[in-house]
């Protein structure tokens, strides 16, 4: 590259997590971002007007040109998107792209993503790691190819996942992770030396397919370590939940792994999805191999709370079922 002249950069993203890497590649000066690709606007909240997406605000604060297709394939996108002359598509958290626009700029396309690829390839990559009880993960920047999360490697850094970590935490370390990753795959791009590694599938991979409603409703057959990583890989949003013996849904936020108590009997431990409390302290649920301590939780049609809060206003004689 004349190092007179930056490198043109089309930036592509949707929600908060991409923001943070388009606002560093912003700052250096050897590329300048000509245009941003986003989701159309959206309906959202109780009045259901149309909401801007995260990117797009933040493109708008830049007073950068906008571009908000409905259909990637469309011949009027691709020719409008070829019109700003890119030479790198850089892109954050969007949708998957046809070869014509992810083949268009004469670099390429890159894509930063949540995860130490090949490991948790899919939408999901930051629940996932936490739901399967992983100890560490980070991001990756690649090329994108047909086949998707599946390019030549270019840059990995390894964030480590704290005890206390949930899906909002952690997605706030990846997010701010992934915007240094990106600016130093840009600047290694611009320089002519980016480095590349075919992905090999040399070990059991783990994918990472989008979250599902029912991914959150908590299996008390499982082990209550597993149960509780499902809880931190789904809050705060989705929210893993469960069904009081009342039938009202019960969203839990935060829960602990106990082990049984020990000094239980043989046949005395209660079967899976018995619920357990002193009305006061702590409320509890017998699992396949555990208790599941909840910690902090929701009600439906009623605000989240400390354990200890919510049995202050509930009648905890529900969660014995009735006799039949």
């Amino acid at each position: 590259m004349n190092s007179t002249s930056p490198l043109r950069l089309i930036f592509m993203g949707t929600p908060e997590f991409a923001v943070p890497t388009l606002e560093t590649l912003l700052t250096w000066p050897g590329c300048e971002v000509v245009a941003v690709v986003t989701a159309p606007d959206k309906p959202a909240g109780r009045g259901r007007q149309l909401a801007e997406s995260a990117v797009k605000q933040a493109a708008t604060r830049h007073n950068l040109p906008v571009l908000q297709p409905t259909n990637l394939k469309s011949p009027e996108f691709q020719a409008e998107l070829r019109s700003y002359e890119a030479d790198l598509q850089v892109v954050v958290a969007f949708r998957m792209l046809p070869e014509a626009v992810w083949n268009m700029p004469r670099l390429g396309s890159i894509n930063i993503h949540a995860s130490l690829l090949p490991q948790y390839r899919g939408a999901a990559p930051i629940n996932w790691a936490l739901i399967h009880g992983e100890t560490q993960t980070g991001v990756t920047s690649f090329f994108l190819q047909h086949e998707i999360d599946t390019g030549d490697l270019i840059l990995q850094d390894m964030v480590p996942i704290s005890e206390d970590d949930d899906f909002g935490t952690l997605y706030e370390k990846l997010k701010a992770s992934g915007a240094a990753l990106a600016l130093r795959t840009v600047q290694a791009i611009a320089a002519g030396n980016v480095p590349t590694t075919p992905q090999t599938a040399t070990e059991s991979l783990r994918s990472a397919p989008k979250i599902q409603k029912e991914t959150g409703r908590l299996d008390f057959t499982q082990s209550a370590p597993a149960l509780a990583n499902l809880v931190r890989g789904l809050s705060p949003i989705p929210t893993a939940f469960t069904q009081l013996p009342d039938g009202r849904t019960l969203k839990v936020f935060r829960a602990q792994a106990m082990a049984d108590d020990a000094d239980s009997g043989p046949g005395a431990i209660a079967p899976p999805g018995t619920w357990l409390t002193d009305g006061r302290t702590y409320l509890r649920v017998q699992t396949g191999a555990g208790l599941l301590d909840l910690l902090d939780v929701q009600l439906e049609g009623k605000k989240r709370l400390p354990v200890s809060d919510f049995l202050r206003g509930f009648n905890a004689s529900t969660l014995t079922p009735p006799t039949t």
